[in-house]
């Protein structure tokens, strides 16, 4: 449905969009994720026409959208909801019907229109109700109703959860969800969220410095990233640098600081490797225990231990530096404080390998 090519866009000397290539297609959830400054928001205002790129086009349907003679037409195929929700000063109907009045619809359509998408977002009952008296939730709710009542067969929404609590963020979410199951749009998001891109999205991409570092399923996203820049991003926290040191039938031993790794890789004896692993992928057991299968166990020393809400990052140093992520109970239970003895063991098939070459290119 939507080709993006050689994208660029630059204001003034700062190059915020660089040759960016992407294909989105018809009704999937795509999110597109990546730091502060990455470009996200700005790709979405060229795909709505809010801004032109400085060089490269996208096509809708075959058509060069910032070349055709039909601008308004083709934005009117789609919606838009910002981070910060915009709502007018008057009823939550009137808010909702905006865009259908603009168009000129029949009092008859608007109205059986924005029931629909009233009773859809849950506000059937505070049609009445000044829109600007809502929580910022509620609000958000509001701005989704009136983009998808314009029937639009592509919406796009910049952050659209980043200033909402959780309750509210689950609403949209699963609004978000039936828009795309009920009535098959295809959406496009912008989230600083990763476990939200995770929940949504059929596909992502991870914008980093202007252009997709990486495009795939959220599952080859966060499993198996392409560069240490992208492992670092979605949270693979251990990332360590070694060299192939051995490789027999897609196992290779690694190198790293003196200590062997197993790892599965393709790569060749003799290169330079990152090795990426998901904290929550290292285990850790008791001074002299039993580590089961696991392919690298290591004897070890914890040198942090520090909470995050309802489990605890624990850092180790067995060899190498590696953080694990542990329950509060597994803390008490091993006896987990700075200094302490214990074994850290992490199966080969948790051990992504990336070239270090790869980061270059």
């Amino acid at each position: 449905m939507i080709e993006i090519t050689e994208l660029s866009k630059r204001f003034g000397a700062n190059e915020v969009l660089r040759g960016v290539d992407l294909t989105v297609r018809d009704g999937e959830i795509f999110a597109v994720i990546g730091p502060s400054g990455s470009g996200k928001s700005t790709l979405l205002r060229i795909v709505n026409l809010l801004e032109t790129p400085s060089s490269g086009c996208v096509r809708i349907d075959g058509t060069d959208i910032h070349a055709a003679d039909r601008q308004i037409s083709i934005r009117r195929g789609m919606g838009m909801v910002f981070q910060k929700p915009v709502v007018f000063s008057t009823t939550v109907f009137e808010n909702v019907a905006a865009g259908l009045r603009i168009r000129g619809m029949s009092e008859a359509a608007i109205r059986s229109r924005v029931k629909e998408a009233l009773e859809l977002i849950g506000l059937a009952d505070r049609a009445e109700q000044n829109a600007r008296t809502l929580s910022g939730g509620e609000m958000q709710r509001v701005a989704v109703a009136r983009a998808l009542v314009t029937d639009p067969v592509l919406l796009l929404m910049d952050e659209p959860t980043a200033n909402l609590d959780p309750i509210a963020t689950e609403n949209i979410e699963d609004l978000i969800r039936r828009i795309n199951r009920d009535y098959g749009t295809t959406l496009i998001l912008t989230t600083h969220d990763l476990l939200q891109g995770q929940r949504l999205a059929h596909r992502m991409g991870v914008m980093i410095e202007g252009g997709f570092a990486q495009v795939g399923t959220p599952r080859e996203i966060f499993s198996e990233p392409n560069t240490r820049s992208v492992a670092r991003f979605v949270g693979m926290e251990n990332i360590l640098e070694g060299r192939v040191t051995a490789r027999d039938r897609g196992v290779a031993t690694v190198d790293v600081g003196g200590t062997p790794v197993t790892a599965p890789t393709d790569i060749p004896a003799g290169e330079e490797v990152c090795l990426c692993i998901r904290p929550e992928d290292i285990t850790l057991y008791r001074a002299g225990a039993d580590t089961g299968s696991a392919r690298n166990a290591y004897s070890g020393r914890v040198t942090s231990v520090r909470s995050l809400g309802p489990l605890s990052h624990v850092g180790v140093d067995c060899g190498f530096a590696v953080a694990a992520l542990v329950t509060w109970k597994a803390v008490d239970d091993l006896g987990l404080c700075t200094g302490a003895e214990v074994q850290v063991a992490f199966k080969a098939s948790a051990v992504h390998v990336v070239r270090q070459a790869e980061e270059e290119r």
